[in-house]
């Protein structure tokens, strides 16, 4: 097995990018602009401690202490009547906060309104479960936890929903490799034909870019087409011909639809149009 290496933020490092797209942010406006909004929050803030609120994308957005979760969401269904949890998901800020921000988006069928409430959770910290609230958590809940580790208590099966039970690590965390890390690349040989084969089988390649010309039998591979089940080996390779179609062109019903392509009379194009 390769030596272990630093995977601190190891995205960033990425050699398919130098650097990160950065989202321009919506405008915000303040939550007096809309009445209904106004008037939620108003109601809200009586028993709940409301850290920040603003308008953004005809969405009202509030933060709340992760400690008041379901107390938050609770008074947004019976009182407030935000009655649907479309979403619940969160965002790993874990080099630069050491932590996730949780983000709830709820709707409300009878205002026709959003309100997306957003809190803060550090990274050994746990979070109560919205299952009893919205039947929807249960599996939204399981994905954060499957996907980023976060802990959610009081869940009725707290377990990995896409990843294998004993899979190392948490896949959407900003820390873990794009194409997965040392266990990633063993897993599926020790399952499949055991550890004591690694040797024999090799890791994984789980690189999306690598391009290996004797990883196949490459009878359909453009300018190096051999016969199939041909014993191909590095250094003997036999040199084909590149052909981009049937000799002659293609004729159909009779007539030619496709004239035989002329590689000296084609034309590069050296930017795009």
């Amino acid at each position: 097995m390769r030596a272990y290496q630093p995977k601190q933020d190891v995205q960033q490092k990425s050699y398919h990018s130098d650097r990160f797209y950065i989202t321009p942010e919506l405008k915000k406006s303040e939550v007096l602009d809309d009445e209904v909004f106004a008037k939620d929050i108003e109601n809200l803030a009586s028993s709940i401690k409301i850290e920040k609120s603003y308008i953004q994308a005809k969405h009202l957005v509030i933060y709340v202490d992760a400690k008041d979760n379901i107390k938050t969401l609770k008074y947004l269904k019976e009182e407030l009547k935000y009655d649907f949890m479309m979403e619940l998901t969160a965002i790993d800020y874990l080099s630069t906060k050491g932590g996730f921000e949780i983000v709830y988006e709820m709707l409300s069928m009878s205002k026709h309104k959003r309100v997306r409430v957003k809190c803060f959770l550090k990274e050994d910290q746990a979070l109560e479960s919205a299952n009893s609230l919205f039947r929807m958590a249960d599996w939204s809940e399981r994905e954060m936890y499957d996907m980023y580790g976060v802990i959610v208590n009081n869940h009725p099966k707290m377990k990995r929903i896409l990843m294998p039970d004993d899979w190392s690590g948490h896949p959407l965390r900003k820390s873990y490799p794009m194409i997965g890390d040392e266990a990633a690349q063993w897993y599926e040989v020790d399952k499949i034909f055991g550890k004591e084969n690694r040797d024999v089988i090799g890791p994984e390649i789980r690189d999306q870019a690598a391009i290996d010309r004797y990883d196949t039998e490459r009878f359909a591979r453009l300018g190096h087409e051999v016969p199939k089940g041909t014993k191909i080996s590095e250094g003997n390779e036999p040199d084909t011909p590149i052909r981009y179609q049937e000799d002659g062109g293609v004729t159909a019903f009779g007539g030619k639809i496709i004239t035989p392509f002329d590689e000296i009379e084609s034309k590069q194009l050296k930017e795009r149009r």
